[in-house]
């Protein structure tokens, strides 16, 4: 079991084909295909630099995602086996079943986006992450054991997936269109090198010095936090945007 850790990663691997196949048949937006240039990287940096409060928002906006992923993933083999005190086999076997639900819940969070609206969403699952996620870790840590470390990651990787359902396609849209790929990649990049992957040291780093085994929590309501602060300054910002690109994240 001491590849156990990789099981998880490709089983996401094997959403890779899938990916490239529903972006062959999407179609871009009118202000994507109205564009009659496509900008030097001179230009590219000069517009991201333009629109820098865009990026970090929309870093912030992705600092859930990638925050709660880490956790409930990345690190939950670590905190099944060594802080619950759970057998490897147990921990892995959560995790595995925790990136199943990921993979269930993610376009499901797409599809209700797409009915009522971004927003709605991520500040809904924002809000949830924030009131639940120390409660529920602290459920666990008093009563750990395999099925509450799979009922209270299953409750937050359906945060996760339902957020991130919303918060790709939102991230997307509130991009300006000339740098709409360049502005998504620095944003999600930073999220991840700023909080995802500082989640398992600031989880352990929490544990030590508090004593309290749920205080992950504290780090993903944190992040919660940040995202349901960048999620109303962005949806503010283009309330009043009239371009078909805006209005769809109205």
């Amino acid at each position: 079991m001491n590849g156990g850790w990789r099981i998880p990663f490709l089983f996401g691997c094997l959403i890779v084909p899938f990916i490239f196949v529903l972006r062959r048949k999407l179609e871009e937006t009118q202000e994507f295909n109205n564009r009659r240039s496509h900008p030097d990287v001179k230009q590219v940096f000069r517009i991201l630099l333009a629109n820098w409060q865009v990026v970090i928002a929309g870093m912030l906006m992705v600092a859930m995602t990638t925050t709660a992923f880490y956790l409930i993933t990345v690190y939950a083999p670590t905190f099944g086996k060594k802080v619950l005190l759970l057998s490897a086999s147990d921990s892995l076997l959560v995790t595995l079943l925790v990136a199943v639900s990921n993979f269930i819940w993610l376009p499901i969070g797409g599809a209700i986006s797409d009915r009522f609206g971004r927003k709605p969403v991520l500040v809904a699952m924002t809000l949830l992450a924030i009131v639940t996620t120390y409660p529920a870790l602290s459920m666990l840590a008093a009563a750990p054991g395999f099925s509450m470390m799979l009922g209270v990651l299953l409750w937050l990787s359906m945060i996760y997936g339902l957020y991130n359902g919303a918060m790709i396609p939102a991230l997307t849209e509130i991009m300006p269109a000339e740098v709409r790929v360049a502005g998504f990649s620095l944003a999600y990049s930073l999220a991840t090198a700023l909080f995802g992957g500082f989640t398992p040291v600031m989880s352990t780093g929490l544990i030590e010095m508090t004593g309290d085994k749920a205080s992950p929590g504290y780090w993903m309501s944190f992040a919660a936090v940040c995202a349901l602060g960048a999620t109303l300054y962005l949806y503010r910002r283009t309330r009043s945007a009239v371009s078909p690109a805006h209005e769809t994240v109205s």
